[in-house]
């Protein structure tokens, strides 16, 4: 009887059924929306943080900041003699900088895999390496590394190069170029941390445990399509040749270091024995980070302990203006529809209710008692709730399928933490010196959860009990006299 009662009264109403489930669509597929949005503004900002961090990283240890010493520029010198007796000479140079010019012992990465909550930790050396061409004719000149950072990729620690810094000469004409790279010293025996974490090798191979000190490399894919280099190839630092076993695809964004050396080698070029510039943490549980950072500051003096919360509270730009809007206003929104639509909903349905004073009046005098009334007022609200809900679902899939095709590009900079200096996440340099020069360029989608479709179930069915307690408690008031009175 119920659900016969139940198919009849809504065909009969069909206007009615469909005005109340519309509202309560549009308040669902609004929901929809700014959680899918929100998913993907996350992933976004998740894209960013990967590509200093790398894989599997919850912060970074370095050494704490000093001030510079007086009379350090904090730059490479250069020297060039030129031959009196020679009409023209060509030399070529290679200088070596530790990130920051800042570096922690080695012991460290043992202090630090030993704290509470660590589950693991690895070092790693962060280079930036300019190499000087010069030719001149009679006379002395010298050049100052004036540009340790490139022109290819922003900064330290940020792509190949191309830079050219302008020398001072004395006594004789001078020519030279200037650029600039990156190379990362890697543990071998631990890749699933540190800077080639958020790499993925696409052509050759990657380092094996055993070539903790050989003259290897890996490069990054942009490095090496702009110098022409190839796997089994080789590659000349400082003098030393190593042979190009790998070429590297960053996950996602560009790549922010050019060379990849096992650990060893990377400390014998920079005569930074036993040093490292970063130190990349792993804690056992996400939710113990807090915890873990202030036992390593506490226990590890010098320190500097950087997390993926600290680095996303310098991430600007329109990335980080659409996800406060959408985690804000959107948010508010999205509730301010849903009240308005639960109670447009609630008010329809007592309003229907109100004009069906005969039918209810007449099924109460022949003998139903108002609990049943009210029983098939709430059944007949869960049904247009439930449609309203498949409605909402349909519409918040179509408006999330169409920002993830039309995939508008906003912009993330990354900003100076404050800490750190020396080397920090995803082995491009530290918080402090390649962020602040490193924007990227990110494509929004909107991906939909299950939980958000069951959210949306679980909206539609609680709209329709709203509406539907409402209605209930509307016709529970009714009595057969009323059924009479509106018999004209």
């Amino acid at each position: 009887m119920f659900g016969i009662y139940l198919k009849r009264e809504l065909g009969r109403r069909k206007k009615a059924a469909l005005v109340i489930a519309l509202g309560l669509a549009l308040g669902i597929a609004l929901v929809i929306t700014v959680n899918s949005v929100s998913a993907g503004m996350t992933q976004a900002q998740d894209k960013v943080l990967k590509s200093l961090y790398g894989l599997g990283t919850d912060m970074t240890v370095t050494k704490a900041r000093s001030a510079p010493t007086s009379g350090s520029s904090g730059r490479p010198n250069f020297q060039f003699d030129a031959n009196s007796n020679d009409s023209d000479d060509t030399q070529s140079s290679d200088r070596m900088m530790t990130q920051g010019g800042q570096a922690l012992a080695s012991s460290v990465v043992t202090k630090v895999s030993q704290q509470s909550g660590v589950a693991s930790a690895v070092g790693a050396l962060t280079l930036n390496v300019t190499k000087v061409d010069g030719s001149f004719t009679q006379g002395k000149a010298q050049s100052s590394g004036g540009n340790t950072g490139n022109g290819g990729q922003g900064g330290p620690g940020g792509g190949s190069s191309g830079s050219t810094a302008a020398p001072q000469v004395q006594g004789g004409g001078a020519n030279f170029d200037v650029n600039s790279y990156s190379v990362a010293g890697v543990d071998v025996s631990d890749q699933t941390l540190g800077p080639l974490a958020g790499s993925k090798i696409t052509t050759g191979k990657t380092f094996t445990a055993a070539q903790t000190d050989a003259k290897v490399a890996v490069v990054s894919k942009a490095y090496a399509k702009e110098n022409s280099l190839k796997v089994g190839g080789t590659l000349k630092i400082s003098g030393t040749k190593y042979t190009i076993i790998g070429i590297a695809t960053p996950d996602s964004s560009e790549s922010t270091t050019d060379v990849y050396l096992p650990l060893k080698q990377a400390q014998t070029l920079a005569d930074a024995k036993n040093q490292v510039t970063t130190i990349y943490v792993k804690a056992s549980d996400s939710k113990q980070i807090d915890s873990v950072k202030s036992a390593i500051q506490k226990n590890i003096s010098g320190t500097t302990v950087t997390t993926s919360a600290d680095l996303a509270e310098t991430v600007s730009g329109s990335l980080s203006t659409a996800s406060n809007l959408a985690t804000s206003v959107g948010k508010w929104l999205s509730i301010a529809v849903l009240v308005a639509a639960f109670l447009v909903a609630a008010l329809l349905t007592s309003s229907a209710v109100s004009r069906r004073v005969r039918e209810f009046g007449t099924l109460k005098a022949l003998g139903w008692p108002s609990r049943r009334v009210t029983r098939q007022v709430v059944g007949e609200s869960i049904v247009n709730g439930l449609l309203g809900g498949a409605l909402g679902i349909g519409l918040g899939l179509a408006a999330a399928y169409a920002v993830t095709m039309i995939s508008p590009k906003l912009t993330a900079q990354l900003g100076n933490t404050g800490g750190g200096g020396a080397g920090g996440p995803g082995g491009g340099g530290g918080p402090g010196q390649q962020a602040t020069q490193n924007t990227m360029e990110i494509a929004l989608t909107a991906p939909v959860s299950m939980t958000t479709i069951a959210l949306a179930v679980g909206l539609a069915v609680t709209g329709g009990l709203i509406a539907g307690a409402m209605g209930g408690w509307r016709a529970s008031r009714m009595r057969p006299a009323d059924a009479l009175r509106s018999v004209s």
